[in-house]
């Protein structure tokens, strides 16, 4: 299965680079912090090592031994794999569930550097995701001029041109996801040319297209609001680089529509998957585009800073997106979380491991409806934007998915294909 590929070859290659990260900044630590920061890059590599001889070997998982926040909640999910009735036994990495396993090693690689100050602040794929959003420099310089172009005019467009411009905003998004770097293992995997250009011929390839039904979504939820009630979108991020820079588009633009009063963007609390987005990602991402020296690349920076100081965007990171459990657990672990999410008008779930954890990373059959697959999970109408890379796909039409696998057999994983895929909630 994909899953024995990413365990037996992703994830220790992803260690292997992590180890190298560490080790090319020695001098940096040692500038900074002096013997201590060596010290404590060495303790960190040799844990790391440990964790990628664990892995390959088929060891046992282990409980967390270190005291963060959310240490007592991983270790309770452990007890739950060893008590499952079908399990066996002792989870261990090749023998549990591939998202538990895999959430697991991104969990151990922050302990290693969270238990080891003075570097415990160090965000071991940060250089990646800089490096991706500087690589996708032409892509972001053309999305932002497209964008800045269609702010001139949007108070003129009438609503199939609103909604068109919708629709396009939401497919350059969409295929933003495919930059992501968990999935090339770290390798290259920058947005190099303008998304805008080849979204006619990308519409064949999303599988399923819900979006017409979030268009009416919105547009009723504009019509219906009062002075007292705000729309409210919340997107649930995934990866920095170019895929971050066409949310904030897409959010830029759901407000400048007044398809939208505010937007939340849900992030990751710790540095998570090599290349999701945390609140440093998020902010130096602003900052990055405000300072930069294109015009509508600073425009939209510059825009975007303003919209987190009147309060219009929100960027929260909720511990809960970072633990090994699939969305339908949210109102039992997080009832917080779960309570905030009901606010909302709209959820926007961002790529392949949200749709995982939507749908319990479970092998369905193809046609299973997407809500039946969601097992109760509905705070509110949500919908799914997401590359396939990985084996789960719900939701198709009867013989849909059978007929490209005919054809295509690596078609769940190559990231060619995409969804748009909407539930109404209850």
């Amino acid at each position: 299965s994909f899953a024995y590929f990413t365990i037996k070859d992703r994830l220790p290659q992803i260690l292997t680079r992590v180890i190298d990260t560490l080790h090319r900044h020695k001098n940096e630590f040692f500038e900074e912090h002096g013997e201590k920061g060596v010290e404590a890059e060495k303790r960190a590599i040799s844990f790391l090592s440990k964790l990628r001889n664990e892995l390959q070997t088929d060891k046992p998982v282990t409980p967390l031994e270190d005291e963060l926040p959310d240490a007592v909640l991983w270790n309770q999910y452990l007890d739950y794999q060893r008590n499952l009735p079908n399990g066996s036994g002792e989870p261990s990495w090749f023998q549990s569930p591939w998202l538990y396993v895999e959430c697991y090693m991104y969990r151990r690689i922050h302990a290693a550097l969270a238990q080891n100050p003075p570097i415990d602040n160090f965000d071991v794929f940060k250089e990646g995701k800089a490096q991706n959003f500087f690589e996708s420099q032409e892509a972001v310089i053309a999305l932002c001029t497209y964008f800045q172009e269609l702010l001139k005019n949007i108070k003129d467009l009438d609503e199939k041109q609103l909604q068109e411009e919708l629709f396009k905003l939401l497919q350059v998004s969409l295929w933003g996801n495919k930059c992501d770097l968990s999935f090339s293992a770290g390798q290259d995997s920058s947005q190099k040319s303008s998304p805008l250009q080849s979204l006619e011929n990308m519409v064949p390839y999303i599988l399923v297209n819900d979006m017409e039904k979030v268009w009416s979504l919105l547009v009723n939820a504009k019509k219906n609001r009062t002075e007292r009630s705000n729309v409210r979108v919340d997107i649930i991020l995934d990866n920095a680089g170019f895929e971050l820079v066409s949310d904030l588009v897409l959010a830029d633009f759901l407000l400048s529509s007044k398809l939208a009063d505010e937007v939340y963007f849900h992030g990751k609390s710790i540095p998570w998957y090599v290349s999701d987005t945390t609140k440093h990602d998020f902010n130096w991402t602003i900052k990055q585009l405000g300072s930069a020296n294109h015009m509508w690349m600073s425009r939209c920076g510059i825009n975007w800073e303003g919209n987190l100081k009147k309060g219009v965007w929100v960027f929260c990171d909720h511990m809960f997106w970072t633990l090994p459990h699939d969305f339908s657990s949210m109102s039992e672990v997080a009832p917080d979380l779960y309570a905030e999410l009901q606010k909302s008008n709209l959820l926007l779930f961002k790529g392949d491991l949200n749709y995982r954890k939507l749908t319990g990373d479970r092998k369905w059959e193809y046609s299973v409806p997407f809500h039946q697959a969601l097992n109760k999970f509905h705070p509110a109408p949500l919908c799914s934007l997401r590359t396939l890379k990985s084996d789960t796909q719900v939701g198709l039409k009867p013989g849909q998915g059978e007929q490209i696998q005919a054809s295509e057999p690596e078609w769940m994983v190559s990231g060619k294909y995409g969804v748009v895929q909407f539930d109404a909630g209850l």
